[in-house]
C-alpha cells in the first residue's frame, strides 16, 4: 500500500488579510426586520482608490415546510456567527441564495 499524499496546505485565515463582512437588513411585506444579504470582500492593501463589487447571498430553508412556515412567522433563516461568512468554512453544506450586488468603494493611504 503506498502512503496517502499530504493535504495541500492553505494558510490560515489572517494571512489574507482583513475582510470586511455585510449583514443588509430591511422590512419584508409584513414590516418584520429580515436579512437581505450577507457578504464579505478583503481589504485591498495598495495605496489608491478601490472599487470591490460584492455578490449577497442569504441563506434559504431546505424544505418546503420550512420555507412557507419562515415566511409566515417572519423568521427567515440567519447566520449568528459572522465567522461563516468571512471564512466560508463549513457553508458548503448550507442552502443559500444569490441576492444581488453592493459596490463599496475603498481609499487607502
Amino acid at each position: 500500500l503506498a502512503p496517502k499524499p499530504d493535504p495541500p496546505l492553505t494558510p490560515p485565515s489572517f494571512l489574507a488579510g482583513p475582510q470586511i463582512v455585510l449583514s443588509v437588513y430591511g422590512p419584508d411585506f409584513f414590516g418584520h426586520d429580515v436579512v437581505r444579504g450577507y457578504g464579505a470582500v478583503h481589504v485591498p492593501f495598495t495605496p489608491g482608490r478601490h472599487r470591490r463589487t460584492i455578490a449577497m447571498f442569504v441563506p434559504e430553508s431546505t424544505s418546503r415546510l420550512q420555507q412557507f412556515t419562515s415566511w409566515f412567522t417572519g423568521r427567515r433563516p440567519e447566520f449568528t456567527d459572522p465567522k461563516v461568512v468571512a471564512q466560508g468554512e463549513g457553508r458548503e453544506v448550507t442552502r443559500v441564495r444569490s441576492q444581488g450586488f453592493v459596490t463599496i468603494s475603498f481609499n487607502i493611504m
